[in-house]
């Protein structure tokens, strides 16, 4: 029979290499590691990996039994944590998907007045789901998603928290300073600086200069916030971020933030949990902190 043994086994495998990694890193003797792979490729009558000198590589069954732990690994880890917590009353850790580049000075600001309310809970902000949040959230990976442009599912529900005016961030010498609006024309000369984030998600392109039939001089991608805003305080180079964050930043950097469009463009910032998870007390207060923080 399938165990989770198995599926730890295959898991330490795929990140060490070999068997003499995996058995350390689960605590197993290798005899014991082996024993147990032995056993369960008896019974499928399959190969689960086959050893290259001291390295292994995973069959196709491998392979397998490696996708299915992947998905399944992170839901025993999320029913046990929930046990732990009813058993220790609220303990644990709210895991944080961010989808939002620089929604992190903004996040601080919930995060202390959370920790004090919550002495026992710990927030991991997760960042290697910058792209795709949902789908860690969908798999139990994160308890929580924090995005500006929510991908709607039947098993999500969106609740929105903080809105704020998106704006191009130009240089303070730059003609664009002065203006009260910038309209997609004003920029095509321009260098524009983004996140690593496909244009189909920028709303700089997508609710901006697509419509307009409009482009710009080159599009340059920055993943750090402070180093986008340096290069636009040095004039090579316009940025669209929250007016906020420009304003933050304001206080050390000759950058203003100007209007896209004379309607202006407005956001918001959401939080996505699952609907099917009974909503501890502690996630009902950070989405209530969230709601009340503002810049």
């Amino acid at each position: 029979m399938l165990e989770r043994q198995h599926l730890q086994i295959l898991k330490a495998i795929s990140s060490k290499g070999t068997v003499t990694g995996a058995a350390a890193d689960l605590f197993l003797t290798q005899s014991a590691l082996s024993h147990a792979i032995k056993k369960l490729e008896k019974q499928f009558d399959v190969k689960v990996w086959d050893k290259e000198g001291r390295r292994v590589r995973l069959t196709q069954a491998g392979e397998l039994l490696l996708g299915f732990a992947n998905r399944v690994m992170p839901q025993f880890e999320h029913t046990e944590l929930q046990l732990q917590q009813i058993a220790k009353g609220d303990r644990g850790i709210l895991r944080i998907g961010m989808e939002c580049h620089p929604c992190y000075q903004w996040l601080l600001k919930v995060v202390q007045p959370f920790m004090l309310n919550f002495p026992d809970i710990d927030i991991d902000v997760k960042q290697q789901f910058q792209f795709g949040a949902l789908g860690a959230l969908l798999e139990y990976d994160i308890d929580m998603i924090i995005t500006p442009d929510p991908l709607q599912h039947n098993a999500i529900s969106y609740q929105a928290v903080f809105d704020y005016e998106h704006v191009l961030a130009v240089c303070g010498t730059s003609v664009l300073s002065h203006k009260k609006y910038v309209v997609p024309s004003d920029i095509a000369n321009q260098v524009l600086i983004t996140y690593p984030v496909e244009q189909t998600r920028l709303d700089i392109f997508s609710r901006f200069l697509t419509p307009a039939g409009a482009s710009v001089k080159r599009h340059k991608i920055i993943e750090t916030t402070e180093i986008m805003l340096q290069m636009v305080a040095a004039n090579r180079g316009v940025a669209a971020l929250p007016r906020w964050l420009v304003e933050v930043f304001q206080k050390d950097l000759d950058i203003r933030g100007v209007s896209l469009g004379k309607t202006k463009m407005m956001k918001s910032i959401y939080l996505g949990t699952r609907n099917a998870d009974k909503m501890p007390a502690y996630i009902q207060s950070f989405k209530q902190l969230a709601k009340e923080t503002s810049f």
